[in-house]
């Protein structure tokens, strides 16, 4: 996790529980008298996109986060998240597994483990995906309202290739990252907004690069293990 959030890293991952123990420079975390622990964003450079949930030890809230699913109704509102997406840190939950999700079934075996992905939006080629992206939706959905979902998984897959991987029955096994994503919402007021109703104005397109070189990376080569997740040092 880069401690100096100046550097011109791209991205990175730390694990939930780290997040909220030793949380980011612009970040507060505060144990209620329930139990609820609140996350709040001071950093105006932060853009948070996570939803509350339960965790292990109780409820996470998070103050100041415009959710996992972002809802614009006009082009003013679509240019300030836009303008954010691109120009500062963005904050998103994940989950890594060992093996994709089925709806059938959940095998108590497997190993899953909750992390906050941090992307440089401002960082050159992250920017220009993210708009070519954007703009691309724009120009290819025939109808005033859309819904585009932002998958960071083909990044995230060869930032942590070498970073960490899960263990199975004694093997390791590629981590499956589970829900590295976003969606932007895009309503108008259209009265007959055919497209979008018949959901052909849902897009996606995906942030996938990566430099090695340029990665933060840990100074330390020390492993530690967790629950079957083997970690090296974030």
């Amino acid at each position: 996790m880069p401690r100096n959030m100046e550097a011109p890293f791209y991205m990175d991952v730390i694990e939930v529980e780290e997040f909220l123990k030793n949380p980011p420079p612009g970040f507060t975390v505060e144990t209620k008298i329930t139990g609820c622990r609140l996350v709040t964003s001071t950093n105006e450079k932060s853009l948070v996109l996570m939803d509350d949930f339960e965790s292990s030890k109780g409820k996470v809230m998070f103050q100041n986060s415009l959710g996992r699913k972002i809802l614009t109704r006009n082009l003013t509102e679509y240019s300030s998240v836009r303008r954010q997406l691109t120009t500062r840190w963005i904050y998103v939950l994940a989950t890594v597994s060992d093996e994709p999700p089925r709806s059938d079934t959940t095998d108590p075996n497997h190993a899953f483990r909750s992390f906050v992905i941090i992307i440089n939006g401002s960082h050159p080629l992250v920017k220009w995906e993210m708009e070519r992206g954007l703009d691309w939706t724009i120009s290819s959905v025939a109808g005033e309202s859309y819904k585009v979902n932002i998958d960071l998984s083909a990044a995230l897959k060869d930032l942590a290739s070498d970073r960490f991987y899960l263990l199975k029955d004694g093997k390791t096994a590629t981590p499956v990252w589970i829900e590295a994503n976003f969606t932007l919402k895009y309503y108008s007021d259209a009265l007959f907004d055919f497209p979008h109703w018949f959901g052909f104005s849902k897009r996606q397109f995906k942030i996938s690069y990566y430099d090695a070189a340029k990665s933060v990376r840990s100074t330390q080569d020390q492993e530690k293990s967790v629950e079957g997740l083997v970690v090296r040092n974030l």
